[in-house]
């Protein structure tokens, strides 16, 4: 099974070390019957260096670099967390990381490469491990019609097929708004039958139930 956390989730600011030290016991309890690997994203910190790399005339590829290297940092910080249960040594490509999962170790990792987002790879990591969930932990609570925190008459969905999901993000992609999942990460799901659960990063409940293959709160996306 794959988690791809948010930076927003890991790193907002707020409580941050106490809320990694739960989650961390979260997942040393998870593992015992869950082989888990763990994909971090870069959250405002990512976002503070790629527009001041922007700003300092920094290519897309090299701002990419910069997002990816924080996402990294990340992952290093929950793997320090879990101690022996992981590594600090952070794989690079999907395939590695799904090289080194094992039922006794968790693998946690950043993003990889210059166009692919930390849900892209967590679906590709997915593919490798032939793993039938993907577990998204966002600062929302589920997907939404809209954006419900400047539309409170978003519609909220509990359950959606990976077209309608797909649907949804397509039309936010073009409007220029942030996704509730990425589109890559989208056709790899579908491609591979892979299901998609986004719970509420910061509700260890639901992230955990959600890990176990339990009921959720959030938004289930069937990929069948």
């Amino acid at each position: 099974m794959v988690v791809s956390i948010g930076g927003s989730i890991l790193i907002p600011g707020k409580d941050d070390s106490d809320y990694i030290k739960k989650l961390a016991e979260m997942i040393r309890e998870v593992s015992k019957t869950v082989q888990i690997v763990i994909v971090c994203g870069g959250g405002k910190i990512a976002r503070y260096y790629t527009d001041t790399g922007r700003e300092l005339g920094g290519t897309t590829y090299q701002l990419d670099l910069l997002g990816i290297g924080i996402t990294r940092l990340n992952a290093q910080l929950l793997a320090v967390t879990l101690g022996d249960l992981s590594s600090a040594d952070i794989p690079a490509t999907a395939e590695e990381a799904s090289n080194r999962s094992t039922p006794n170790k968790v693998v946690i990792m950043g993003g990889t490469v210059p166009g692919h987002t930390t849900d892209a790879v967590a679906a590709m990591v997915a593919r490798e491990m032939r793993a039938g969930r993907v577990v998204n932990a966002t600062s929302v609570d589920a997907v939404y019609s809209d954006d419900p925190k400047k539309n409170p008459d978003a519609e909220r969905f509990s359950k959606l097929t990976i077209d309608e999901l797909g649907e949804l993000v397509y039309k936010e992609h073009g409007a220029g708004r942030s996704s509730v999942f990425d589109p890559l990460g989208i056709k790899i799901a579908k491609e591979e039958k892979i299901d998609i659960l986004i719970v509420d990063g910061r509700n260890l409940g639901e992230l955990r139930n959600a890990m176990l293959g339990k009921d959720i709160c959030g938004t289930y996306v069937s990929s069948r």
